[in-house]
Order: structure tokens, then sequence, then C-alpha cells
């Protein structure tokens, strides 16, 4: 974790220079796993159970699940530098600051699991993230739409409701550490809108209609109701993405209710 946030004070103190073209050092290798402890276990998500609050253990294995989710954060970012090579300095600047920020999190999250009697690696996992990662890898652009504007903004909608369970039961040391995530992911995922539009732009391509295309071609997670709307504005979603993004999520929801009768 001490690595992401060294990378980042370096590049601000200007001792990184950047190689674009891979002459030096071969072109991006594939990476179908990051580097990663042996622990935690990957499953598949319906392998991993519901996580309940209400006990410490159940309280713990949430934090984890977050945790696991900023680890693979981390590793998103820095993929993000390591692979799209022709991009302006800013991109990398806003990457390396992401990767900083997953590192803190990360950090605050296994603080939070060792005082519970827990560590990073004592539950199982899944590797969707990074799956995704992998999906993506061919093209910015690609990257840019499905990793910060569906993946880490399904975190806008999904922390509100898992902060508000911690509060129920008083966990005040859980709450402030949800708090700071959502805080900081707000401007993770202002950056991957700010950069996927951008690119759109150069590219000669309407964001919205490209968005959905792309969300179906590489089989996005569905969007689970409700959205944070507030979150999603603030992080540059605008108001007729969310109205349309809230409308399939109910198709969805309607159809899937429809098949289980």
């Amino acid at each position: 974790m001490a690595g992401a946030q060294k990378l980042w004070e370096r590049w601000q103190q200007g001792e990184i220079v950047l190689n674009r073209t891979g002459r030096d050092h071969g072109d991006p290798k594939l990476l179908d796993q990051p580097g990663r402890p042996l622990a935690p276990r990957l499953v598949h998500p319906r392998e991993l159970p519901r996580r309940n609050v209400t006990t410490a253990d159940g309280r713990a294995a949430l934090l984890h699940a977050i945790a696991h989710i900023e680890f693979n954060a981390i590793h998103l970012a820095l993929d993000a530098c390591y692979r799209f090579r022709d991009m302006p300095d800013g991109f990398y600047a806003d990457w390396l600051s992401v990767a900083a920020e997953e590192a803190l999190h990360f950090s605050l999250l296994r603080a939070a699991l060792v005082r519970r009697g827990f560590d990073y690696g004592a539950f199982a996992a899944h590797n969707g993230l990074w799956e995704m990662a992998a999906k993506t890898r061919h093209d910015v652009l690609v990257r840019m739409a499905l990793v910060p504007r569906v993946l880490e903004a399904r975190g806008l909608d999904a922390t509100p409701e898992i902060r508000s369970r911690f509060a129920a039961v008083k966990d005040q040391e859980a709450v402030s550490v949800l708090d700071r995530i959502l805080a900081d992911e707000v401007r993770h995922v202002a950056i991957g809108n700010e950069w996927y539009r951008s690119l759109c732009r150069a590219r000669g391509m309407d964001p919205s209609a490209t968005f959905a295309a792309l969300c179906v071609e590489f089989d996005a997670p569905r969007l689970q109701l409700p959205l944070n709307r507030s979150a999603r504005l603030r992080a540059g979603f605008t108001e007729d993405e969310i109205a349309a993004m809230e409308i399939a999520a109910g198709r969805r929801t309607a159809e899937g209710t429809k098949a289980a009768d």
C-alpha cells in the first residue's frame, strides 16, 4: 500500500519519466491476475454468504468485502497508468492520485479488521473487478466507460445503505471509514467520467449511445435501485443519464420479478 502512495509522491516531485512507447520495457503485458497475496480465496459471487452486521463476524466479513474492492481498485488505477501509454500527462496524474487514495482506504479498512481480530485474507472474496479490467484492457475508452462509470459508480449507490447498517448497530469506526471512502469515490468516478467524455469527443462518438452499447457488448453488471442521485451528479453524471439508468434498472427489476413469478 505504501508503494502506491510513494508513486504518487514521486510523480508530484517530478521524479517519474513516462515511457509511452514501450520501447524500453516492451508492450504492456496481459496481466490476467494482478499481484496479490495467497489469501483471500477467490470464489464465485454466489458462493459468498450475506454479511449480517448484527454479529461481530458479520461486520468483519462486510468490512473485508469492502477492503477487497479497495485492494482491486489500487490495481485498476495503476493498470490504467501502465497499460494506456498515449494519454496526456493529466491522465497519469489522475490515476496515480486515485491509486494512492484507494491504498489509504484499504489501510483504514485493514486496520479496522485487525482491531477486530481479523486481517485481509480471512474471508473468501470474488474477482469481478479485475475480470472487467481484463475485458477492457484493449481500449482506454472502454476501460473508462465500464470501470469508473459502472463498477466504481455502483459503490456510490451501495455505500449509503451499508453505512446505515453499521450506524444501526452503532459501529462508529466503520461509519467514519465509509464516509471517507464515499467522499473520495465521488472524485474517482468524476475522473473516469471526464476522461470517458474526452475520449468520446476525440473520436467523434456520442457518450450516451456509446455507453449503452458498451454495457451490452461487455455484459456490464446491472444497476440496482435506488441510485445515489446526488453523489452521481457530483461525480459528473447528467440528469438525463441518471434518468435513463433508473428506467433501465427498473425495467430489469420488473422483468426479473415477472420471471420469478
